[in-house]
C-alpha cells in the first residue's frame, strides 16, 4: 500500500463493519440460536473462503469449528446480554446519570473525519445516540477530551505535526504511544481550527484539557489559530481533504512556564503563564475548559466546573 496506507489498527474492525453494512454480520443475539448461527456462518464463509483460498492461497475456515467456538462464547456472554437501550432509558427515567464514552476522536469519524484516514464508525457525539439507543434530546452534557497539544496515530493530514526536537520531546514526556497499536503517536502543537470543528460537529458543552503539565519547560508555546491555504488565511477546518493536506499552520506564540504544576488543585495554583495559556485556548476553541489535567494520576485534575 505504501503511501496509500490508511493507518488503521489492523484488528479487523473495518471488515466487521463491512459485514454489518452488507447485512451479513453475526449479531450477539445470533449466538443464542445455534440454527440461525450456523446459517449465518455458512453464508459468510461461502464467499470469504473463496477469497482465502483463491486470492491468499490459505486454508479454508471450517464451519463446524467456528460454530463450536462461538457457542462457547455464547455461554460466557449470556449473563451480560440484555436490551441495553431499554436498560439505559430506564436508568435515565429513574434519575440516574449515564456516561457514554466515545473511542478514538472527531477526525477519525467515518462521516465527519479525515476520510479515508478514519475508523469505520462514528466516534463523534451523534454516535453515542445510535450506539446506545438513547435519544438525542436526553443528552444534557457533551464533553470533549482535548490535549494541550495535538497527537495522531496512523496516516492522515496533520498541519501542526512536528518533525524536530520539540516533537520528540512531546512524545517522550507525554508517553505518546498508541494503546492498541504500540506505534509512536505523531505530535504537534495545539490546533484551534480542529478544536472549533469538534465543538461544532459534536455540540460540545465543555472541554476537558489534558496533559497541560507536558508543556512545562518551553520558553514559548506555539498555538495554531488558523491556516494558510493557497495564500489565503482560513479560520475553520477545510471541508476539502485536498485543502486540508495543503494547510500551513498560522501560529501565535504564548509565553511558557518552568514551574512544576503537577500538584495544582485550582486554576489559581497554576503559574500566570499557564493560566493565560488555558484562557487563550478557551477563548479560541469555542467551549469552556471545565477541567484540566496536570498529571497522569486520577487526582491530578483541576475541576473548574462540576460535570455532574
Amino acid at each position: 500500500m505504501g503511501n496509500s496506507k490508511i493507518g488503521t489498527t489492523g484488528r479487523g474492525i473495518g471488515p466487521a463493519y463491512a459485514d454489518k453494512i452488507n447485512r451479513i454480520g453475526i449479531r450477539v443475539q445470533d449466538l443464542f440460536d445455534p440454527s440461525i448461527l450456523r446459517q449465518k456462518i455458512e453464508s459468510a464463509l461461502r464467499d470469504k473462503n473463496q477469497v482465502l483460498i483463491k486470492v491468499f492461497n490459505r486454508k479454508n475456515i471450517d464451519v463446524d469449528e467456528v460454530l463450536k467456538e462461538y457457542l462457547e462464547y455464547a455461554e460466557i456472554l449470556r449473563p451480560y446480554v440484555t436490551d441495553t437501550g431499554l436498560l439505559l432509558n430506564k436508568a435515565l427515567e429513574a434519575g440516574k446519570t449515564v456516561l457514554l464514552e466515545g473511542s478514538q476522536g472527531t477526525l477519525l469519524d467515518v462521516d465527519h473525519g479525515t476520510y479515508p484516514f478514519v475508523t469505520s464508525s462514528n466516534p463523534t457525539a451523534g454516535g453515542a445516540c445510535t450506539g446506545s439507543g438513547i435519544g438525542p434530546t436526553k443528552i444534557t452534557t457533551v464533553i470533549g477530551i482535548i490535549k494541550a497539544y495535538t497527537t495522531r496515530v496512523g496516516s492522515g493530514p496533520f498541519p501542526t505535526e512536528l518533525f524536530d526536537e520539540d516533537g520528540e520531546k512531546l512524545r517522550t514526556i507525554g508517553g505518546e504511544v498508541g494503546v492498541t497499536t504500540g506505534r509512536p503517536r505523531r505530535c504537534g502543537w495545539y490546533d484551534a481550527p480542529i478544536a472549533r470543528y469538534a465543538v461544532r460537529v459534536n455540540g460540545l458543552t465543555d472541554f476537558f484539557l489534558t496533559k497541560l503539565d507536558v508543556l512545562t519547560g518551553w520558553e514559548k508555546i506555539p498555538v495554531c489559530v488558523a491556516y494558510e491555504i493557497d495564500g489565503k488565511r482560513v479560520e475553520e477546518l477545510p471541508s476539502s481533504q485536498s485543502d486540508f493536506h495543503h494547510a500551513i499552520p498560522i501560529y501565535e506564540y504564548l509565553p511558557g512556564w518552568k514551574e512544576d504544576i503537577t500538584g495544582a488543585k485550582t486554576l489559581a495554583d497554576l503559574p500566570k503563564n499557564a493560566q493565560d495559556y488555558v484562557k487563550f485556548l478557551e477563548n479560541i476553541s469555542g467551549a469552556p475548559m471545565s477541567a484540566i489535567g496536570v498529571g497522569p494520576g486520577r487526582t491530578q485534575t483541576i475541576v473548574v466546573k462540576d460535570f455532574v
